[in-house]
């Protein structure tokens, strides 16, 4: 159990081992460009709270409640099992090694847009605010010590879906409504207010829109694009 819990731990590291083409410095500042979190005296807070409640009353559906801990393996292997089902073809290094490298390299760099929100505002997560277990315990220790504003999970689903509209459009609808719902699967789990969420999708937009000024990116992206073309056939 503790190994598990070892390797549950390393994850992040593991699944973000490549580096990106745009460091955190030449990314978007998020701090000047989001609003801040919302403060406990706000009407944006009690949203926050009321959202954490529906959350944990949408743990009461079986199924929604398995996405919502499938949702919750943070890796971008993850992230291409989950899309691979919307696209209806196997996104893998083995499978697609064009489209698995362009999502691969556009999502670490996309991650590195919530480091300085995050960073600044260390906001406190609704299961430690609330002292209540989440659906995915095996976060929980590390988790108290990384901000939850923007969700960084979020970030990681939303840029995916952004990304893999733009390699299959006419799949947009069906792309971008996983897209969303992986993020609300963190409001669910226990592990963020709704107001990070919304933030992390923001963030994510900004991260992908300076990602398409990079000669290098869209290099990768228009491989991606030939590959899943002659795979859709």
């Amino acid at each position: 159990m503790k190994r598990i819990l070892i390797l549950t731990a390393l994850l992040p590291l593991m699944a973000l081992a490549q580096k990106p083409l745009i460091d955190s410095t030449q990314m978007p500042n998020a701090v000047f460009f989001l609003p801040a979190p919302p403060a406990e005296s706000s009407d944006a807070f009690r949203y926050d709270q009321s959202q954490y409640q529906w959350g944990k009353k949408q743990r009461k559906d079986s199924t929604r409640l398995a996405i919502a801990v499938g949702d919750a393996i943070w890796s971008i292997d993850n992230i291409c099992k989950i899309y691979s089902g919307v696209l209806g073809i196997t996104i893998s290094a083995e499978a697609t090694p064009a489209i698995y490298r362009m999502l691969t390299i556009g999502l670490v760099t996309t991650d590195q847009v919530g480091k300085l929100p995050k960073n600044r505002y260390m906001r406190t997560r609704p299961y430690v605010y609330y002292d209540e277990p989440t659906i995915y315990p095996s976060d929980e220790k590390w988790l108290r010590t990384n901000g939850s504003y923007p969700s960084g999970h979020t970030i990681l689903g939303w840029s995916a879906a952004l990304l893999l509209t733009e390699l299959a459009p006419e799949k947009a609808d069906t792309i971008l409504a996983r897209g969303y719902m992986y993020g609300q699967s963190r409001v669910i789990a226990g592990y963020h207010w709704q107001s990070d969420v919304d933030a992390g999708r923001l963030a994510a937009s900004a991260a992908v829109a300076r990602l398409h000024a990079d000669k290098r990116f869209l290099k990768l992206m228009k491989k991606a694009r030939k590959e899943y073309l002659r795979l859709a056939k």
